[in-house]
């Protein structure tokens, strides 16, 4: 469910909803407020799949492990850094 497979679209999986998540980090936000997009998108029809808020969680632990996102000091999700990001890109 990670990656999409000849059997999970891209839509459906982890990676996927990642992407979300990293569009709708524009501020700083508490995974409560990402769930309240991610439902209010999904009641609006604008995804292709529903998701739940384990998927959420487990998109955001991806986000994280990858070095995308990080945690602020008021504990709110933010996008990692550009410029730390191509950091790591180089450096690996």
């Amino acid at each position: 469910m990670v990656f999409p497979d000849k059997h999970i679209g891209f839509s459906e999986s982890l990676l996927g909803l990642g992407s979300l998540v990293l569009d709708s980090l524009s501020t700083p936000k508490s995974i409560d407020s990402l769930w309240q997009e991610l439902k209010r998108a999904q009641q609006q029809d604008h995804l292709f799949v529903t998701h739940n808020f384990e998927n959420l969680v487990l998109a955001v632990d991806v986000l994280f492990a990858i070095g995308l996102l990080t945690m602020n000091t008021s504990g709110l999700l933010q996008k990692e850094s550009s410029s730390k990001i191509e950091k790591m890109i180089v450096t690996q």
